[in-house]
């Protein structure tokens, strides 16, 4: 199984309508993990914030896993637009798998994209590599959205990998961040 991957941000301390609090972060990686570990996953493709992606490569790290890193723009830059920016100890985290991922081969920043379409365009690029990996595995792929359920409204990323992945034709399995 290929495994796309998309999901929340661990929410800042002061959001008045949590959709991933901290305090859930265990919660939700022991959900990733038996998800990866239930399918058989071979490889998983996502980005690289803080919260849902990160926790599901750390995981698919500890699995064994291929993994695959999808950045809308440059590594440093990433790193402080949206991993070093919310609560917990994500720096590190994300240092040590894009490390990993780099080494590897499998990690691919997006070049040319519009600041106001660079993270749509890496949901696109996400089920797109996993299509390929896929294709050239001839493993079954997988859309996985780890959100709280509901819509931010407009521009709601999550939200919009989600209905590409169904759009696609993939089957959608959500997990939880409440």
């Amino acid at each position: 199984m290929i495994i796309a991957l998309a999901g929340r941000r661990v929410d800042l301390l002061s959001t008045e309508n949590p959709r991933f609090p901290l305090y859930n972060v265990e919660t939700v990686r022991t959900r990733l993990h038996a998800l990866l570990a239930e399918t058989n996953a071979r490889s998983l493709v996502s980005s690289a914030a803080c919260g849902a992606d990160l926790i599901a490569q750390s995981e698919a790290g500890e699995l064994d896993l291929r993994r695959k890193v999808i950045l809308p723009f440059a590594r440093e830059r990433f790193r402080e637009t949206s991993v070093t920016d919310r609560p917990g100890d994500w720096g590190k985290l994300y240092d040590e798998v894009l490390d990993a991922v780099t080494a590897a081969g499998d990690l691919v920043v997006l070049q040319n994209v519009p600041d106001d379409r660079a993270y749509s365009a890496a949901n696109a690029a996400i089920l797109d590599e996993a299509a390929k990996l896929a294709k050239t595995s001839h493993e079954p792929l997988m859309a996985v959205q780890v959100w709280d359920g509901a819509s931010r409204g407009d521009h709601d990323l999550t939200e919009e990998f989600g209905v590409e992945a169904r759009r696609r034709g993939l089957e959608v399995k959500e997990i939880r961040t409440n």
